[in-house]
C-alpha cells in the first residue's frame, strides 16, 4: 500500500481525487486538504509516499509544500496539478522534486492513472541488476524531450507539444521518416491522436512559433551546441524534428 496526501484548493475536485484513489487498492489515503500548512503537518506525521498537490493553497503555496518535501523527505513522488502552464512554473516545480506536471482541466482518473504509471516505472527499476538499473536511472526519454522543450519555451498544454514529441521518438526509431513527413509521419501522429495529418502539421508548426516568439535564442543554439539558429530565423517542421532527434540518438538514447 502506498501512502498518499492529497492538497486541493477546489473542495469539489479534491472529493473527485479523494474517491478516486480511495478506489485504487494500491493506495491508503493518509490526509487530504487545502491548505499547504496543513499538508506539511500531514507529510511531517505520516511520512507518504506520494504527495499530489496543486499549486494554489490556502497558507502555505505548493512550492512551499515541494520544498518542505525536497529537503524533508525527498524519496517522497511528488505530481503536481495547476492551472498554469507557464514553463517557468513547470521548470520551478520539476526542480523541487515534481515527477508529473498535470494542467488542469484533467479529470481525477487520469491523475490515478499517471500516478500508478510513474509508480510501477519507479518499481521496476529495482527488480533489475544494478548495472542495467544505473543505465535506467539516466532520464527516460519523454523526460529529456520535455526539458529540451521547458527550455527553448516550448508550453506542455498546447497540442503541438505532444505531436512534436511522438514526432522525435518516431524519428529516433526509424529516422527514414523524416524523409517522408507529410505522407507518413503527420498521418501516423494524427491517427495516435484522432486528428488529421493537417492539424498536426499546424500544431507543430504553432509550438516552434511560440518557442522562437519567445526570443530564447541562445537558449536554442545551446540545447544543441552549435548556433543553429540567429534572430527570427526558424526551422521548418522537420529540421527541427531532426535536429532534437539527433541529439538524442547521439546521447544514446535510441
Amino acid at each position: 500500500m502506498r501512502k498518499i496526501v492529497i492538497l486541493e484548493s477546489n473542495e469539489g475536485f479534491l472529493e473527485e481525487l479523494k474517491s478516486r484513489f480511495d478506489d485504487a487498492p494500491d493506495f491508503e489515503i493518509c490526509g487530504v486538504s487545502g491548505n499547504g500548512n496543513a499538508g506539511i503537518g500531514m507529510i511531517s506525521q505520516f511520512k507518504p509516499d506520494v504527495v499530489v498537490l496543486d499549486t494554489v493553497l490556502s497558507g502555505e503555496d505548493g512550492f512551499g509544500v515541494m520544498k518542505y518535501i525536497k529537503e524533508n523527505l525527498p524519496s517522497c513522488a511528488i505530481f503536481v496539478i495547476s492551472g498554469f502552464s507557464d514553463d517557468k512554473l513547470v521548470s520551478k516545480a520539476i526542480s523541487r522534486g515534481a515527477r508529473y506536471y498535470f494542467v488542469k482541466p484533467v479529470s481525477a482518473s487520469t491523475v490515478c492513472e499517471r500516478v500508478k504509471d510513474v509508480l510501477e516505472e519507479q518499481a521496476t527499476e529495482y527488480l533489475v541488476a544494478p548495472q542495467a538499473r544505473d543505465k535506467r536511472r539516466v532520464t527516460s526519454l519523454d523526460e529529456k524531450i520535455s526539458n529540451i522543450f521547458i527550455s527553448i519555451g516550448i508550453p506542455p498544454h498546447i497540442m503541438g507539444y505532444q505531436y512534436l514529441r511522438e514526432g522525435i521518438k518516431m524519428t529516433i526509431t526509424d529516422p527514414s521518416i523524416i524523409n517522408n513527413v507529410t505522407k507518413k509521419l503527420y498521418p501516423d501522429i494524427g491517427a495516435k491522436y484522432g486528428t488529421t495529418a493537417s492539424k498536426v502539421e499546424r500544431a507543430i508548426r504553432h509550438a516552434i512559433e511560440v518557442a522562437w516568439n519567445r526570443g530564447r535564442i541562445e537558449a536554442i543554439n545551446s540545447i544543441f551546441g552549435v548556433r543553429v539558429y540567429i534572430g527570427s530565423e526558424r526551422p521548418t517542421n522537420s529540421e527541427f524534428i531532426a535536429l532534437v532527434a539527433d541529439k538524442l540518438i547521439f546521447e544514446g538514447l535510441n
